[in-house]
């Protein structure tokens, strides 16, 4: 009798959902996490954010702090809320480091900018393989 593989969704990689207004970071954010082996969806409004945010259950978020519409600590808030997201790991991503600061405890990283493509493709790395 031949084996089968009954749970297809095993083969897919984890989803980073990136919630960033700047086209260009966004861009960077999406090569390094596709190398550190996430699949990815780009946000660039905070309002959207939330909305999609109702059904998708990523494995990552890379929140940016200041967006349009909604602001980032906002929208952390309702990450940390909502009882699907419970196990979605956030990387706070900011200018502000002050403000950074004040959100410590309520993320898993932060990551203060300018930041480097290698910097956030090690931190993917590492949080990917806490996902396997």
């Amino acid at each position: 009798m031949p084996e089968t593989n009954s749970s297809p969704a095993v083969d897919r990689p984890p989803l980073a959902l990136i919630i960033e207004d700047d086209d260009k970071l966004a861009m960077i954010y999406v090569e390094a996490l596709h190398q550190a082996g996430f699949e990815t969806a780009v946000i660039h409004d905070g309002a959207v954010a939330l909305e999609q945010l109702t059904t998708l259950c990523p494995d990552l978020i890379v929140l940016d702090l200041h967006l349009p519409q909604v602001p980032g600590d906002k929208i952390l808030s309702r990450i940390r809320q909502a009882e699907c997201l419970a196990q979605t790991q956030v990387v706070v991503t900011t200018a502000d480091a002050v403000r950074a600061a004040q959100l410590r405890d309520q993320v898993d990283a932060i990551l203060i900018k300018p930041i480097s493509f290698l910097q956030l493709r090690e931190l993917a790395r590492r949080i990917r393989a806490t996902l396997a």
